[in-house]
């Protein structure tokens, strides 16, 4: 069956990073049994960081601004139909209720969010719904996890993708990274001043100066 992929986050704004990540993931993933298709899926009410510096149907607009030239990636706007907090749990029981109980499913994530997982709502159901898939960049250490976490990821770990395409949830998969020097902070950092960043796609950029997103404001840490 085909694997979908789901690519959460705040995306304050989306960049070339984030891009790369996604691409990463399709690239590897495209060899498996029926495919895969990937999906960003950005937050509307993010519940674990600070306010986001542009609205939700800003973000979300330029995800797909950033997209419209990846024809193999998509923006899934659930979570801004929802009245609640964005709690990926149930954005995944949500996509678990549409799928079915035997559709393989991936939930992708940095090895930052991935080491923070405990202090997310409902953190240990995630396993039964989705398999998590964690971008590492070099630096990122994922031997250290929370004792919590590693404990939950005990016997999870898949050597190879191959396993995310065989069962509908459960596994842990590392999806190793090159460097990249994108941040959204720097990024941010850069409107507030006035800046055209680098990192941008240049439809978000030409959309991000258009709306003045970010001008004059404090740029705050995130992603």
């Amino acid at each position: 069956m085909r694997l979908r992929v789901y690519y959460g986050g705040t995306f304050d704004p989306v960049h070339v990073g984030h891009l790369a990540v996604a691409e990463a993931a399709r690239a590897a993933l495209a060899d498996l049994p029926g495919g895969v298709e990937l999906a960003f899926v950005p937050a509307a009410d993010p519940p674990h960081r600070a306010a986001p510096g542009a609205s939700a149907e800003q973000r979300a607009t330029m995800l797909e601004l950033a997209v419209a030239s990846h024809a193999s990636l998509t923006v899934d706007r659930r979570e801004l139909r929802r009245d609640t907090p964005s709690y990926t749990v149930d954005t995944l029981r949500e996509l678990r209720a549409e799928l079915g109980l035997d559709a393989p499913l991936a939930w992708l994530l940095g090895a930052d969010a991935f080491a923070g997982l405990p202090s997310w709502h409902h953190w240990q159901e995630l396993f039964a719904l989705a398999h998590l898939i964690v971008a590492v960049r070099p630096g990122h250490d994922l031997a250290v996890l929370p004792p919590a976490l590693e404990a939950a990821c005990a016997g999870r770990w898949l050597l190879a993708p191959d396993g995310l395409a065989m069962a509908p949830a459960g596994g842990v998969w590392r999806l190793p990274m090159p460097p990249h020097p994108a941040s959204a902070t720097a990024v941010r950092a850069d409107l507030a001043a006035g800046r055209t960043s680098p990192w941008l796609p240049p439809a978000v950029s030409t959309y991000a100066a258009g709306q003045g997103l970010y001008r004059g404001r404090h740029p705050d840490p995130g992603v």
